[in-house]
């Protein structure tokens, strides 16, 4: 996909892009690279507490076009509106547009990022 102005490159890890209410649920590359490397980090030690992160924080994720402000915004992106939530212990950054929200990036809270 190509670029546009100067949000990222955005696309959908089910190649459908989710709608509530009038705002799209986008994901970045990086963002569906962040969960894929973490459930792979867990996968060998515990494949059902991989399986249990991954569909806590595709959960909390879902949950955020209904109220996308409620993420705490983080101001070192000024002038874009970047966001973030917490799902237990795993940050999820977003980013606010006009019509979307766009995943931007998930990690553990303790990387140090």
């Amino acid at each position: 996909m190509p670029r546009c102005g100067r949000g990222p490159e955005v696309w959908h890890p089910l190649a459908v892009n989710r709608r509530a209410s009038s705002v799209a649920l986008r994901w970045t590359q990086s963002a569906y690279g962040d969960l894929r490397r973490l459930y792979d980090f867990l996968e060998p030690v515990n494949r059902a507490a991989a399986v249990r992160a991954v569909r806590l924080i595709v959960n909390r994720i879902e949950r955020i076009p209904a109220q996308p402000r409620l993420g705490e915004r983080l101001p070192r992106f000024v002038p874009r509106e970047v966001r973030r939530v917490l799902a237990a212990n795993y940050e999820i950054r977003y980013e606010l547009t006009e019509s979307d929200v766009v995943m931007l990036r998930i990690f553990h809270a303790r990387e140090d990022r």
